[in-house]
C-alpha cells in the first residue's frame, strides 16, 4: 500500500492515518467538516489535498447510520482500488450496500476494537490500535488483493487481524461492548442525583464501572440504532438476573433464617457466575488471563512520581504488568497498585523500600 484515502476524521479516522503514515503511506483526509481534517493534517496524519487519481485504499470512518452512503459514494466515483470501513457494527451496512446494488468484490467490513472515552482528531494517537483485534469480514465475492490490503492496513496499525462472519461480530460486539456500556451509564445515572457527601466517597472500584459512561452519548445512539436487537436481548437477561438478586436481597431482611439462607444462596450465584465469567476475559495482548500479585505504594500527588516508581522498579529488573491509581479522598495523595509476577514481589518490594518508598501491606 502506497496511498491511501481517509473519509471521516475522527479518533478512529485519524488514530488510523496517523499510523499508516508513520509507515510511510501517503494519506489524503476528506471530512463532512473541513476544519476537522486540517486538524488531522496539522498533527501529521496526512494532508487534506484531494488525492490525483484513484489510492490503493480508501478507510471509510464514518457513523455505522452514515457508512453505506459515504463507501457507495466513494465507490461511485472510483476512488480506490480497495475500501474498508471500520463501523462497530458490520451486517447492517453491508446489507444495505447490497440493497443499493453495489459489485462489493472490492469492499470488506473492517472493525478495530479500540477506542477511547473522547473523541475527534485531537484525541488520536498513532498507537490507538497496538496490540488490540482489528476484525475483518470477508464474504466469498470479496477480492483477495482487497483482502490483502485489510490486511496491510491492520499491520501497520499494528493491530491483530481476527476475521468473522459479520452478524456473529454484531452478536460478539454487543455482549463485550454495546451491553456492558449501557449498564456503565445505568450505574454513573445513579449518581446523578446523588448526596454530594456520598459522591465524595467514590474509589476506584466505582470508576472502573462507570468510566466509558463519559463517552458522547451521540456517537453512542449511532451505535445502537445499527445493533438494537442483539443488545436488547443481553440487557433483557440482565434484566432476569437483576429481578432475582432483588429477589434475594430482600430475602436477606426476612426475620425467617430458611428465607435468609435462600436469599444469601441467591446472592452468592450470581456472585460466583460473576466470577466464572471475569476469569474468561483475555489478559495482555489477548493471551489467557494471568494471575498478578499487587505491590501497593504510597505516594504525594507531585510531578515526577510515577517515572521515578516505574524507574525504581526497572532499575530492580522488575516488569510491571499493569498499573491502578487510587487517589485519596480529600487529599494530595494516592496509592498507585503495581501488578506483577508472584515471583517479582519480594525484589520489587525490597528495591521500593530502599529508595524511601512508603509500601501499604
Amino acid at each position: 500500500m502506497r496511498t491511501a484515502l481517509v473519509i471521516g476524521t475522527g479518533l478512529i479516522g485519524t488514530s488510523a492515518a496517523l499510523a499508516l503514515t508513520q509507515r510511510g503511506v501517503v494519506v489524503h483526509l476528506v471530512d463532512h467538516d473541513p476544519e476537522q481534517a486540517r486538524t488531522a493534517a496539522a498533527l501529521g496524519a496526512g494532508t487534506d489535498e484531494a488525492p490525483a487519481g484513484p489510492v490503493d485504499l480508501a478507510l471509510v470512518a464514518a457513523p455505522p447510520a452514515h457508512v453505506a452512503a459515504v463507501l457507495a459514494d466513494a465507490m461511485s466515483r472510483g476512488l480506490a482500488r480497495g475500501y474498508v470501513d471500520v463501523a462497530s457494527v458490520k451486517g447492517g451496512p453491508r446489507r444495505d450496500l447490497e440493497a443499493r446494488g453495489l459489485d462489493l468484490s472490492s469492499y470488506i467490513g473492517t472493525h478495530p476494537m479500540s477506542g477511547r472515552e473522547k473523541s475527534g482528531p485531537l484525541a488520536a494517537t498513532a498507537d490507538l490500535f497496538e496490540g488490540r483485534p482489528w476484525v475483518l469480514t470477508p464474504t466469498r465475492d470479496t477480492d483477495t488483493e482487497v483482502l490483502n490490503l485489510a490486511l496491510e492496513l491492520v499491520s501497520h496499525c499494528r493491530a491483530v487481524p481476527v476475521v468473522m462472519d459479520a452478524d456473529a461480530h454484531d452478536r460478539a460486539v454487543a455482549l463485550v461492548s454495546h451491553m456492558p456500556h449501557l449498564v456503565s451509564s445505568l450505574v454513573a445515572a445513579r449518581l446523578e442525583n446523588a448526596e454530594e457527601a456520598a459522591v465524595r466517597l467514590c474509589g476506584q472500584g466505582i470508576r472502573d464501572v462507570t468510566r466509558i459512561a463519559a463517552s458522547d452519548p451521540r456517537m453512542w445512539i449511532d451505535i445502537l440504532s445499527a445493533n438494537p436487537g442483539p443488545v436488547a436481548d443481553l440487557l433483557a437477561d440482565v434484566s432476569t438476573d437483576l429481578d432475582d438478586t432483588v429477589r434475594a436481597l430482600r430475602a436477606l431482611q426476612s426475620s425467617d433464617e430458611a428465607k435468609r439462607r435462600e436469599g444469601s444462596a441467591g446472592v452468592e450465584d450470581v456472585l460466583r457466575r460473576g466470577n466464572a465469567g471475569q476469569v474468561r476475559v483475555p489478559g495482555k495482548h489477548g493471551s489467557a488471563p494471568r494471575v498478578y500479585e499487587v505491590v501497593a505504594v504510597l505516594i504525594d500527588d507531585q510531578p515526577g512520581q510515577l517515572a521515578r516508581i516505574f524507574a525504581d522498579a526497572g532499575q530492580a529488573g522488575v516488569n510491571v504488568e499493569d498499573v491502578r491509581i487510587e487517589h485519596a479522598t480529600g487529599q494530595q495523595a494516592g496509592l498507585v497498585q503495581l501488578m506483577v509476577e508472584p515471583k517479582a514481589v519480594p525484589v520489587l518490594t525490597a528495591a521500593l523500600r530502599e529508595r524511601g518508598w512508603a509500601l501499604r501491606q
